[in-house]
């Protein structure tokens, strides 16, 4: 049996295409058909969340509850639910939040908070993050750190300290320092992290585990003095091991000795009970052994699911406050995706121009080669059309943009390498005039707005194709002039 006709029977889903092994009455569910977009064949995009009627939560006897540590199926046979899935289930169960924090990236950020604003589900953005152990050169002797932002800010350093780790390490095995973070987390704008000690792959629970009291206390003492005591908290969670209940009252013990809030979450890996088979399946993946191997080293219940306020209240009765805590955690790290906008690095305009100014320069000079002399277009209207376009890319602030891909573009013609605008920015007189294209959109008669209009989010979508063979000296260009961090 395939993995897609196991994957699907495990998610209690029907399988799209009939696969070999899988029941013949199930209803079938046909692929979506192609979006007929730019891209030269079709493709399968993905469309709008729509959200399912989702019953009313059930009262949650007052008790306030946001999960901060939760995984998707972004994190490659560790997650088994999909963002969405979660997201549903969360609003289903009267959760204050959710945090999406898959392994070492944002991959799932997207999804996640296109189903939360649909849902009115305030959001929480974090990761968690693979830490390499100090003077460890080997790939298997790391840590795992939950670092939540706070705010935008946080955000940004947040995918700045991810994509360290990315670079200096290898596919699957990132490798980030606590010192590196430091520098991320610590610099001008200060931290705006919320630091979770983290699963059992924590440094902290990993040392208490491993070598006793006096070594976590120390690993914990290490992240209050790099984050600052209020941006760290200690992390309790249950699945129902035999040791949670003790790693918890110890954790709970060193909160208070080292003077560290502690906080409850449930270190989710699916949305629902019903999910365990799949990532079970998945765990046995992920280890390269059958589940009668892998049964051995998973835990003996299926409880690392979304839970309730209520039922949560119930699992940490001992340790008063720790759920409530983590709604005020919640509250003040919760924003909407929507605010996070980075903007493209400043481009250096000769001196006496700002970006629209220089923009309409080489504009208008390319118009001139183009149609000729404004007044004596070969071309009626061209001007016009460009000076239309111009004013809405001031308007909408995308000047620099349009710089970035002139510049890449005019690398190409000098290096004499083949380039080619192609798809909606042939409907750019702009795009033509500099040079970008070489459909000339007036005189064909297209459509400005296919390609950029006020109602559109986002910059418009300009492809350049490079011909296959010289396209790295185009890609090593593009990092000499912008720098690595830009691209």
């Amino acid at each position: 049996m395939p993995w897609s006709a196991i994957e699907s029977r495990l998610s209690d889903r029907p399988n799209h295409g009939r696969e070999p092994g899988f029941d013949a009455d199930l209803p079938r569910v046909d692929p979506p058909p192609g979006d007929g977009g730019d891209s030269p064949a079709w493709s399968r995009k993905r469309q709008p969340y729509q959200p399912p009627p989702i019953p009313s939560p059930p009262r949650s006897g007052g008790v306030r509850y946001a999960e901060l540590h939760c995984h998707s199926n972004f994190s490659f046979l560790d997650g088994a639910s999909h963002p969405e899935e979660l997201v549903e289930e969360a609003v289903a169960l009267g959760l204050e939040a959710l945090a999406l924090t898959d392994h070492d990236g944002f991959y799932g950020i997207v999804r996640f908070a296109e189903a939360a604003r649909e849902l009115g589900l305030p959001t929480v953005f974090g990761a968690e993050l693979t830490m390499a152990e100090p003077g460890s050169a080997s790939r298997h002797v790391r840590s795992h750190l939950v670092v939540l932002a706070r705010d935008p800010v946080g955000y940004a350093q947040l995918g700045r300290a991810i994509t360290t780790g990315q670079l200096a390490g290898e596919k699957g095995a990132p490798r980030l320092c606590l010192q590196e973070l430091a520098e991320i987390a610590t610099g001008p704008e200060g931290c705006h992290w919320l630091v979770l000690t983290g699963c059992r792959q924590g440094a902290v629970p990993h040392a208490l585990v491993d070598d006793g009291p006096a070594a976590a206390a120390r690993k914990l003492a290490e992240l209050v003095e790099v984050f600052g005591r209020d941006n760290v908290a200690v992390e309790l969670w249950d699945h129902g091991d035999p040791l949670d209940s003790a790693r918890n009252d110890a954790m709970a013990e060193l909160g208070l000795r080292v003077g560290v809030e502690a906080v409850a979450t449930n270190n989710v890996h699916y949305h629902a009970p019903r999910r365990r088979p799949l990532a079970t399946a998945m765990a046995a993946v992920n280890g390269r052994c059958s589940l009668d191997e892998i049964d051995g080293r998973l835990p003996a219940a299926g409880l690392a699911h979304l839970r309730s306020g209520a039922e949560q209240a119930r699992w940490f009765a001992r340790y008063p406050g720790v759920v409530e805590r983590s709604a005020e955690y919640a509250d003040d790290c919760a924003f909407d995706l929507a605010l996070v906008a980075p903007e493209l690095p400043p481009f250096p305009c000769p001196p006496g121009h700002d970006e629209m100014s220089w923009l309409r320069q080489l504009a208008e000079e390319g118009a001139a080669r183009r149609y000729g002399s404004r007044g004596a277009e070969r071309v009626p209207g061209a001007y016009a059309q460009i000076d239309h376009e111009l004013d809405l890319i001031e308007k909408l602030g995308f000047p620099g943009y349009f710089l970035v891909v002139w510049d890449i573009v005019e690398f190409c013609r000098r290096s004499d390498i083949l380039c080619q605008g192609r798809g909606s920015a042939a409907n750019s007189a702009v795009c033509y005039a500099l040079g970008i294209t070489n459909a000339d959109a007036v005189a064909l008669g297209l459509l400005f707005e296919r390609f950029l209009s006020p109602e559109r989010d986002g910059p418009p979508d300009i492809d350049i194709d490079i011909e296959s063979g010289r396209r790295e000296e185009a890609i090593q260009y593009v990092y000499d002039t912008y720098g690595r961090w830009h691209t």
